[in-house]
């Protein structure tokens, strides 16, 4: 029988290898052996991934390209565009008559809690910015502007039990993509809002992939980590910050945490790939795949490829997730990882059905990338992304969290052709 406990190589850190090593012989997804063995070894940085001396702005989730594609097909009725303005434009948080709520103190997870208003204004702030820069109506323009700026004014803390880092990566990144839209509108304290991310959700994200909350390093699932990584990205376009954008980018490949490539898709299944959080549950497999999407967008954008990175490989993952959700068999490889302070193992030896078929609006940028951009064979995100076509926004999908996890509209956003 092959010993499938850990071993030191090129993959597994220290840091990794001791708080892993009480799981013992079961600890199969956690070996770097085991990685190498299902295919996944560690990319190293491709030689496209040197970014240009300067940011380009706009350059986050959209370039000024993609706002002049909107506006002309828009302007010109042209579908799906069309049917995604009109996703937009029935939102209520796109509505110039929005009133923001901003507090000093967010707090999520825990006594307390009062965070979907945050989550709410951003929502609000993205959708109007895109509404002006389609439109060139400044009445929403003045809205986005007087949102980021109401909270700029007013937060200073982001706090709460653990789950304060999904909130310094989630909102840290989507309000900094708002900003970033922003950017040069009169009005906009885009000063004071760069102070806000540094200081209030910058600190938080770098905890969290430093520390992980003193858990065990394979303790929390990789939407936590892709989550921070993405603000973290966002926060370095957003400033000017070169090493705040390089630290993401090398977080991607070589990361200890779950959120790196190699951890977040452990096991490849020919042109599948299975994502780290397929055994727990649908929903959050599908965060997951959007967040990997955002962070790939957003590098792209400043002139990295990330979506290339180990021969396509969250390609495959997206085509994994994506023929499961549309009800057709996925291969499974046992999946092992440690829990806790001290590495308690637990193990999924199948692909979960909760959740199974939930629409989250993540399809159209990863489709429009790999088959738009690239010209690649994608069978399962073309037919899932075409059936949840046009896609919505935050308030489409629900009043909870889940439903503002991702800022959405991408058939208005990323459709290519």
């Amino acid at each position: 029988m092959r010993d499938n406990r850990l071993q030191p190589g090129p993959t597994t850190s220290r840091r990794r290898l001791l708080k892993a090593s009480v799981l013992g012989a079961g600890a199969v997804a956690l070996t770097a052996t085991a990685r190498a063995a299902a295919g996944a070894g560690a990319p190293a940085p491709r030689a496209d991934s040197v970014r240009p001396l300067a940011f380009t702005h706009p350059g986050m989730l959209h370039r000024q390209s993609d706002f002049d594609r909107m506006a002309d097909r828009v302007a010109a009725g042209t579908q799906p565009w069309l049917a995604g303005w009109n996703r937009l434009t029935a939102n209520g948080h796109s509505a110039a008559s929005w009133t923001p709520r901003p507090t000093a103190t967010i707090i999520r997870g825990g006594d307390g809690q009062n965070y979907p208003q945050l989550y709410n204004d951003i929502h609000a702030a993205y959708q109007n910015a895109l509404r002006w820069k389609v439109t060139g109506d400044t009445a929403h323009g003045d809205k986005a502007r007087d949102i980021l700026n109401a909270w700029s004014g007013t937060l200073t803390t982001v706090t709460g039990n653990a789950d304060r880092f999904l909130a310094s990566g989630i909102y840290g990144y989507q309000f900094a993509n708002a900003a970033e839209i922003m950017r040069g509108y009169s009005g906009f304290d885009l000063g004071r809002f760069q102070r806000m991310m540094t200081d209030v959700f910058y600190p938080l994200c770098d905890n969290f992939l430093v520390n992980h909350n003193d858990a065990c390093i394979t303790n929390y699932w990789a939407n936590w980590d892709l989550c921070n990584m993405a603000a973290i990205m966002a926060i370095g376009i957003l400033n000017d910050d070169q090493a705040m954008f390089d630290r993401a980018v090398d977080y991607f490949h070589n990361g200890e945490g779950n959120g790196s490539l190699p951890h977040a898709v452990p096991f490849l299944h020919g042109d599948l790939a299975q994502w780290q959080e397929s055994g727990r549950d649908q929903g959050h497999s599908l965060m997951g795949i959007g967040l990997m999407g955002s962070i790939c967008e957003m590098a792209w954008n400043q002139g990295v490829d990330l979506y290339g990175t180990d021969d396509n490989r969250f390609l495959k993952a997206c085509e994994y997730v994506a023929r499961y959700n549309l009800g057709h068999d996925v291969p499974f490889t046992t999946y092992g990882w440690g829990t806790g302070q001290n590495c308690a193992y637990r193990e999924h030896t199948a692909v979960s059905a909760a959740g199974r078929g939930q629409v989250r609006p993540v399809w159209e940028r990863i489709y429009h990338h790999y088959w738009g951009r690239q010209g690649l064979n994608t069978p399962n995100v073309a037919e899932i992304a075409r059936a949840n076509s046009p896609e919505g926004g935050g308030g489409d999908y629900g009043t909870t969290s889940g439903g503002f996890d991702e800022l959405g509209f991408g058939t208005l956003t990323y459709v290519l052709k």
